[in-house]
């Protein structure tokens, strides 16, 4: 069979051809190395600045005004953490499995490892194999399962000169092939390079939108820090030590520093409470995406169907398919003796096995084992020989009888078996006479074009759908979140089974086998169910979801699923899946429970809402800060504040209570956007911040009030106006929250007294409580009515985001 041939590659023309790049090597595109991913979160923009200003006040002598560096340390040491368990996650995903394969070179086999092999190489291909780079057939036959890289669990037969793609297996056969592709330039390759790509960008609004914050801040801390350096020491006339505080107290103040921190540490423990619901979260960040989504792809098998599979019912074809007890019994013990008879091992037998238990022990003559290419199994019997397989393989010519009903179950979502009795003709020499009951047909092999065979009964079967798949479904079509079935499978049988599954719209599908790109883009939005999709075809689909402004989540469970996933905003995996689907996704549903998706919207939603309160409350400080220190260079006014003063306030106003109300229930749907609404909530605060300090400022100026007193008036009216856009953000108030509220209060007391000196509050005057109580009270009505303005404001601009969509 192999003799033209069995000489392959000289060993020494291998070694050549490696030597020159065209060896097998999988090339690793992580690209980052664990000193990259140190340097990068060490040596930011930001920590430089943090830096700049510590030197400054060691040098100036302020030791107490370092109390902003453990934040910024454990920001670093975070962000270091999570990158390297991204890499650590990349770095595994693998879909070759197999470190070794059996070639043929100088004449004789022999086994080397999969690396190791080279353009040209003739490999050897038997059951069982993974092929492992991309080859051309050129003697032999094998049946391929590609169900990893396209979906659909098929087997197809590959013969002379058809193509083998890397990363499928050869279920049965053996053949010999050369390989035309290698290494990087493989199929598997080439995708699995795209889905280890790491994102330069992050896909998540709330991300994206704090780092416009932190851009923002970083434009300008620059040039305002050397403007009041400038103005302090040659308009003012202030020493280098009395200086370096009050420009660091500013910018300190325009930095977000404790953002990232509290944004790592909430996602922490969602990453801890979805764990304990066996989630698993690659990327913490992407539980914020899915709860944005509107648009969810998910595949029939795996989330909306179990992976198994069961038999539904039998039905006699003699009988006008009604039901006949007697006759149904005697079909189940002999079709229970066939599956005994028949050694196949796959999830249909399986199905068979479980329904079918009423074997008489009956010893078959010969059999013939399931058969892809001819769609078929066979066993002889002392009586007669029976076949089982696909209707329309079978039953041939009269496959036309019976079309109308076999259609009727395939529309339900049923796969349909014929279980039949061989009447010869075709492969047989002498037809089947009933009344000779000596006759007996041998077991057919190959084709049945031409043979005569009585339909017996027809066996239905299905993928079961998932408990508490309905109630999921439900729940995103009350939620306003499309679903989009996205599948390799035949597009009626899909539609059936995701109707089942209440799925809304679902009897709107199409074959996506018969659409070019351009249609498949323009049909993204019009149908519900994609059948027969190829993994391109996914990728296309979810990208002209997001063109349309959809925010898209993606479901997988194989390599013909990571394109699609890698570019949805938020991937989710199955654990029951493939490896590389699970290692290239930023959730995996360990018990691949679909029903988990509502908690993880939930937790997700709780994680935004909060989060975006909380970063209302530093853009209270950033703004008020940068307006304070525009006021002052202005004004040719020191500073009022001081470094420790402004991380007391951030702590009692900003960081504590914000991880507090952070681990709260808030299912509160998410909408428009982030940053806009951060801001328009923030300002009122930020302004009645800034114009109360500014005028208490220029009063104790006036009026000869010591500097000391107007900074410590400053801390506390700053504190002040903190508690109460605290209060503002948290209604409505409830037990949980007001002794969060309260809290914070009782602890800024406390540290006043007791850590006085740490936090520049050495002495608190008659004339200091009298400036802050004038102040304190003249904020209340002032910061009441711009709360009204802007939630004006607001309403306004969340109409208009509504009208434009």
């Amino acid at each position: 069979m192999y003799e033209e041939y069995n000489v392959g590659l000289t060993t020494a023309r291998a070694k050549e051809l490696y030597k020159e790049g065209y060896g097998n090597v999988q090339i690793d595109n992580t690209a980052k190395t664990t000193a990259d991913i140190i340097k990068e979160n060490v040596f930011t923009y930001f920590n430089l600045i943090f830096l700049i200003m510590t030197i400054l006040l060691v040098a100036a002598g302020a030791y107490k005004s370092l109390t902003f560096l453990p934040v910024i340390i454990c920001n670093s040491l975070i962000g270091i953490a999570q990158e390297l368990k991204a890499k650590k996650v990349l770095d595994k995903l693998s879909v070759l499995n197999q470190s070794s394969a059996r070639v043929i070179r100088d004449g004789s086999e022999d086994t080397v490892s999969i690396d190791r092999l080279v353009l040209g190489d003739v490999v050897l291909l038997t059951a069982g194999s993974q092929i492992c780079a991309d080859a051309v057939v050129i003697d032999g036959e094998v049946s391929v399962n590609e169900a990893l890289l396209t979906g659909e669990a098929d087997e197809i037969i590959k013969g002379r000169d058809c193509e083998l793609k890397s990363g499928s297996f050869v279920v049965s056969g053996r053949c010999l092939a050369r390989l035309s592709r290698v290494g990087v330039e493989s199929y598997i390759s080439q995708l699995m390079l795209k889905a280890k790509k790491m994102p330069s960008a992050e896909q998540s609004e709330m991300v994206r939108s704090i780092n416009r914050i932190v851009i923002a801040a970083g434009a300008v801390i620059i040039p305002i820090g050397i403007a009041l350096f400038v103005q302090s020491i040659v308009i003012q006339g202030n020493s280098f030590a009395e200086t370096v505080p009050s420009v660091v107290a500013a910018l300190i103040g325009m930095i977000p520093e404790g953002l990232y921190l509290l944004l790592s540490i909430t996602l922490g423990l969602s990453t801890i409470r979805l764990a304990q619901n066996k989630v698993m979260l690659h990327d913490m960040r992407s539980i914020e995406s899915l709860a944005r989504v509107d648009t969810i792809c998910v595949d029939k098998t795996g989330t909306i169907t179990d992976n198994s599979m069961l038999v539904a019912d039998i039905v006699l074809a003699d009988s006008g398919y009604t039901d006949d007890y007697d006759q149904l019994q005697k079909m189940n013990v002999l079709i229970s003796d066939y599956i005994s008879c028949v050694p196949d091992d796959n999830i249909t037998m399986h199905a068979l096995e479980d329904f079918f238990k009423c074997a008489s022990g009956r010893t078959c003559l010969s059999f013939n084992s399931f058969n892809s290419k001819y769609k078929y199994s066979s066993v002889q019997f002392d009586d007669s020989t029976y076949i089982m397989g696909a209707p329309e393989f079978i039953l041939d010519s009269n496959y036309d009888l019976y079309k109308d009903a076999i259609n009727r179950f395939a529309s339900k979502g049923l796969r349909v078996l014929c279980f039949a009795r061989y009447l010869g003709g075709a492969m047989g020499t002498e037809i089947f006479d009933p009344a000779n009951e000596n006759v007996s047909l041998k077991a057919p092999e190959g084709s049945l074009k031409g043979a005569y065979c009585e339909p017996l009964a027809f066996i239905l079967l299905q993928n079961p759908i998932r408990e508490n798949a309905k109630e999921t479904f439900e729940f995103f079509n009350k939620q306003g979140v499309d679903i989009k079935v996205i599948s390799g499978d035949s597009p009626v049988t899909v539609s059936e089974v995701a109707i089942q599954a209440g799925i809304a719209g679902a009897d709107k599908y199409v074959d996506a086998s018969l659409l070019d790109d351009l249609e498949i883009s323009e049909c993204a939005t019009k149908y519900t169910v994609f059948g027969r999709v190829s993994p391109e075809q996914k990728q296309i689909i979810v990208r002209a979801l997001k063109k349309q402004g959809r925010t898209v989540a993606m479901t997988g469970d194989g390599v013909n699923d990571i394109l699609a996933m890698k570019d949805a905003d938020c991937s989710i995996s199955m654990a029951a899946g493939s490896d590389a689907a699970i290692q290239a996704s930023q959730v995996v549903l360990m018990d691949s429970d679909f029903s988990k998706m509502p908690r993880i919207v939930a937790e997700g939603r709780r994680n935004i809402n909060n989060i975006q309160r909380t970063a209302t409350l530093f853009l209270v400080k950033n703004i008020f800060s940068l307006l304070l220190a525009l006021f002052s260079i202005i004004s040719v006014l020191t500073y009022p504040l001081q470094p420790s003063q402004i991380t007391m306030v951030s702590l009692v106003n900003i960081g504590i209570p914000g991880f507090f109300l952070a681990l709260e229930p808030n299912n509160k749907r998410i909408s428009g956007n982030f940053l806009m609404k951060v801001l328009l909530k923030a300002m009122p605060a930020a302004l009645t911040d800034f114009f109360a300090i500014a005028a208490l400022v220029v009063f104790g100026n006036t009026f000869g009030v010591k500097p000391d007193d107007i900074s410590v008036a400053s801390t506390f009216l700053l504190a002040i106006v903190g508690f109460i856009i605290l209060a503002n953000i948290s209604a409505p108030l409830n037990a949980y929250r007001l002794r969060v509220l309260l809290g914070c209060v009782l602890i800024m007391i406390i540290g006043a007294f007791l850590f006085h000196d740490l936090f520049s509050i050495n002495y608190v005057s008659t004339e200091c409580v009298m400036l802050f109580v004038l102040f304190a009270i003249a904020t209340e009505p002032f910061m009441r009515y711009l709360t009204r303005l802007f939630t004006f404001i607001e309403k306004k601009f969340t109409k208009k985001c509504l009208n434009s969509q």
